[in-house]
Parts: C-alpha cells; sequence; structure tokens
C-alpha cells in the first residue's frame, strides 16, 4: 500500500476505534454496539479493493483487539474484519463510480451480519459463549439495524477522504481522474441528478460566457 492510503487509513481507523470506545460504546444501547470500526473498514475496502480492505481489516481489528476495555483474546476480531474486509473489497466498483446506493447498503447489512455470526463462531471455538447468553438473533438484528442507520453519514465519507487522496492533480490522465468520485453514485442515488452531466454543463456555460466576452471586447476595440 502506498504512503498516502497508510496515513489515511490509520488516521480514519484510530479516529474511529476512539469514538467507537468513548462515545458509542457508553451509549447504553440494547444488544449490539454501532460499529464504527467495521463501517470505516467498509469504506476503505470499496476505493482500494480485497488486498487492501484485507490489509485494513487486520491492522483495525488488532488495534481493536487491544484496546480497552477488550475482554477477548487479542487476534479475534482481526481475524474477523481481515476476512470482511477482503470480501468488501470483492464489492470495489468497475472504474470507481458507484451508480447507487444499493450495493453499499447491502454490504453493510451482510458485513454486519456477517461479523457478528462469524466473531460468535470464533468465540464458540475458544470457549467464549457470551452471545449464547446475550441472545444471537437480538445481535444480529440490533448490529444491522445500527449499522444500517449510521452507514448514510460515515461511508459516503469515508469513500470521498480515500478517492481524494488517490487524486492526482497533475495527471489529468490518470486512472482516477477518469473514474468519476466513487462517492458520487451513494449521494446522488434517489435523486434523479446526474452529477458528471451537470459538471460538463456547467463547464460549457463557462466556456460560452469567455466566448461572448471576447467578441464584445473585440467590437469595443474594433470602435
Amino acid at each position: 500500500m502506498r504512503f498516502n492510503r497508510i496515513l489515511l487509513s490509520t488516521t480514519l481507523v484510530v479516529v474511529a476505534l476512539v469514538i467507537q470506545v468513548s462515545v458509542l460504546a457508553r451509549l447504553q444501547l440494547p444488544g449490539a454496539v454501532p460499529d464504527l470500526v467495521l463501517l470505516t473498514v467498509l469504506g476503505l475496502a470499496l476505493v482500494y479493493g480485497h488486498v487492501g480492505g484485507a490489509l485494513i481489516g487486520f491492522g483495525a481489528g488488532l488495534l481493536s483487539d487491544l484496546a480497552p476495555p477488550a475482554d477477548h483474546a487479542a487476534g479475534r476480531y482481526a481475524l474477523v474484519l481481515c476476512v470482511v474486509g477482503y470480501l468488501a473489497g470483492l464489492a470495489k466498483p468497475d472504474g470507481g463510480r458507484l451508480r447507487s446506493a444499493t450495493g453499499p447498503l447491502f454490504v453493510v447489512v451482510s458485513a454486519a451480519l456477517g461479523s457478528t455470526l462469524l466473531y460468535a463462531g470464533v468465540g464458540a471455538l475458544v470457549g467464549d459463549t457470551a452471545a449464547r447468553h446475550v441472545g444471537l438473533g437480538g445481535l444480529l438484528f440490533t448490529a444491522a439495524l445500527y449499522d444500517l442507520l449510521l452507514a448514510p453519514f460515515t461511508v459516503p465519507l469515508i469513500i470521498a477522504l480515500a478517492r481524494r487522496a488517490e487524486n492526482d492533480p497533475l495527471g489529468e490522465g490518470s486512472p482516477a481522474n477518469k473514474a468519476a468520485d466513487v462517492s458520487s453514485g451513494w449521494l446522488a442515488s434517489g435523486t434523479g441528478l446526474s452529477i458528471g452531466s451537470q459538471r460538463g454543463g456547467l463547464r460549457a456555460k463557462a466556456a460560452k460566457a469567455r466566448v461572448a466576452r471576447a467578441g464584445r471586447i473585440k467590437g469595443v476595440k474594433r470602435l
């Protein structure tokens, strides 16, 4: 992974972990806890692909395992997020453009359910039966619900930051500039607006205005 990817990913994961531990975990919500770290991994994986998603997921999971008040074996959540990040990266759209929010929302729900099941399964292998006592069905429902409600406020921002870090302003022919912002499909879904066509229309209007202004200047000079 390139340096800017590592720096951005590390910053976002650390910020998400701090917010989750200091704020979300203290809300005393019924069932699961909103997983901001998971949403961060998903947003980055949708931009960086399956390899980057797996690496980011492993690092984020390991930090979560070591952050207090962790009460499970280190490496357990790292394994879960590594697998989730890899699978989410496989859903990265071709060309980096999301045409609607349906795909990412499906990824969020699937990741919330899959991570909860995988975490409970790994816990059962090591003798941790906490999920069984709490109720696995309630955990699955609340995990999917909380993450789905939190996703529209976090995942598009993470995707936009990741794509912005990938852009090279000096290279007009770079793949990053050829591909539309991956967050555009999410933010514009359901509105019936085409962001690319709007930008093209604005450029055309600006060009016409420059031509008209140049014509007026030439007419004044002739007089």
